[in-house]
């Protein structure tokens, strides 16, 4: 004989389908999140583990490059299982804002610990640490008083003694947009065709190898994010250290808008089953505490005003950054590339 269930039993079991659905629900958004991070699992897992300790809630972690993590959420679609994307550039936070792949959080704590340029105007994405982008030169080769701003870097003083990376390169291109906000298209364009005729040599290899060169006497000065410089000097490789020990710093247009600074970031996806956890996330990256270990272990500066600044960093001294919405790099990315293309900087 066949079970037959009755209106009333069919009612009762579709409940209760239901209700342990909507129970499993809440047991997964209590208890995770998912993070994408093009940062490498050293750099921030041990705030993730600190994070499940004080929240009771465990974070997923996939790290990879910038571009590989937004074409993955691009096809995953909302099938992804990403709640937080966690990049190392501006830029790639406006590509992905761009693409609508992140959706915007309203949190009082994120508003209040991370300064308007540091974060999108839609509260879709916040700066979580921050670098700058100056200009490093040899000792006893360049006398700083000869140095002055990005745009002087044109002058034919300087023919033949710079290095620096590609025009591929986010932190460049970002920079570059920097200047287009500053000076506009024109003046950034013309900037950046002299700027090309003074490279010690083709552009190659990343911003440490810019430093190693310079260092090696390939070039004069190099332009690089300050935390390469951090890892050299706290480097357990003597070599490295060596390395260092024949740069300085030049904190450039300190008598203007400020020396070039950008963040790693972060977002919550637009396709985040777990949001709530996400913004908890967030908001826990902003804390003091998390600062000060993040800026310490990448070597950055915090992006919350009074932060920690680690030791080593504090030693290059106090300067003037600029203060560009830094959603403004991405919307000048493309005529970016596009200026750096025609200025032949490959």
């Amino acid at each position: 004989m066949k079970n037959v269930l009755t209106s009333t039993s069919l009612v009762r079991v579709v409940l209760t389908a239901i209700i342990w659905g909507m129970a499993s629900t809440v047991v997964s958004a209590a208890d995770e999140v998912n993070v994408y991070s093009a940062r490498k699992s050293a750099l921030i897992e041990p705030l993730l583990e600190k994070f499940t300790e004080k929240t009771g809630i465990d974070v997923n972690l996939v790290t990879g490059k910038d571009d590989a993590l937004i074409k993955r959420l691009q096809v995953e679609g909302k099938a992804s299982p990403a709640d937080i994307l966690i990049t190392v550039d501006a830029g790639r936070l406006h590509r992905a804002k761009a693409a609508g792949l992140l959706q915007s959080v309203d949190s009082s704590i994120l508003n209040s610990a991370v300064p308007a340029n540091l974060r999108d105007v839609d509260k879709q994405w916040f700066g979580i640490s921050m670098r700058a982008r100056p200009i490093f030169y040899v000792k006893g080769k360049v006398d700083p008083k000869d140095l002055s701003t990005y745009e002087n870097l044109v002058d034919a003083k300087w023919k033949g003694r710079v290095c620096i990376r590609s025009s591929s390169n986010i932190y460049n291109q970002s920079l570059v947009g920097s200047m287009i906000e500053a000076n506009g298209q024109a003046a950034a364009a013309s900037w950046a065709k002299g700027f090309v005729k003074n490279f010690a040599r083709s552009p190659a290899g990343g911003d440490t190898d810019q430093l190693r060169a310079a260092a090696a006497g390939v070039c004069d000065i190099a332009i690089a994010n300050t935390y390469y410089f951090g890892r050299l000097i706290k480097s357990a490789k003597a070599e490295d250290n060596a390395v260092a020990a024949k740069l300085a710093i030049f904190w450039p247009n300190q008598n203007d808008r400020g020396t070039h600074v950008n963040v790693s970031g972060i977002g919550v996806t637009k396709a985040a089953k777990n949001k709530s956890n996400a913004t908890k996330l967030m908001e826990f990256l902003v804390s003091a505490e998390s600062q000060a270990w993040y800026a310490k272990v990448n070597n950055e500066y915090p992006v919350v005003s009074g932060g920690a600044v680690d030791p080593v960093l504090a030693s290059w001294g106090e300067f003037t950054k600029d203060n560009v919405a830094l959603s403004k790099l991405g919307i000048n990315n493309r005529a970016a590339v596009e200026l750096m293309d025609k200025a032949k900087w490959k």
